[in-house]
């Protein structure tokens, strides 16, 4: 069983940055892809940005520029971090583990861009 854990949410105004970050248990991090999603009031949760195992990167159109997501397989972590925030960034930030047996997901942060 995988646990994820997400930490970094927060509330910050427009045109300010956050970075968030999500901690795997167990041995399957490195060997897998990493994700990140959002899920916004009244609305389906969306990819945002993800890494795969070999360090490939592909963003959503929305965020492309603006945010960056990384990964540290020596600390089972992936990161996302957040530059020139929008009130439209505003949602609920889930991290996924996706590896060939099953896809697994965190219990989500929130983050609150103010205009």
């Amino acid at each position: 069983q995988v646990q994820l854990v997400e930490s970094g949410g927060g509330l910050v105004q427009a045109g300010g940055s956050l970075r968030l970050s999500c901690a795997a248990s167990g041995s399957i991090f490195r060997f897998s892809d990493m994700g990140w999603y959002r899920q916004a009031p009244g609305k389906q949760r969306e990819l945002v940005a993800v890494v795969t195992s070999g360090g490939s990167t592909n963003y959503a159109d929305s965020v492309e520029g603006r945010f960056t997501i990384s990964r540290d397989n020596a600390k089972n972590t992936v990161y996302l971090q957040m530059n020139s925030l929008k009130p439209e960034d505003t949602a609920v930030y889930y991290c996924n583990l996706r590896f060939t047996l099953g896809s697994y997901w965190g219990q989500g942060t929130q983050v609150t861009v103010s205009s």
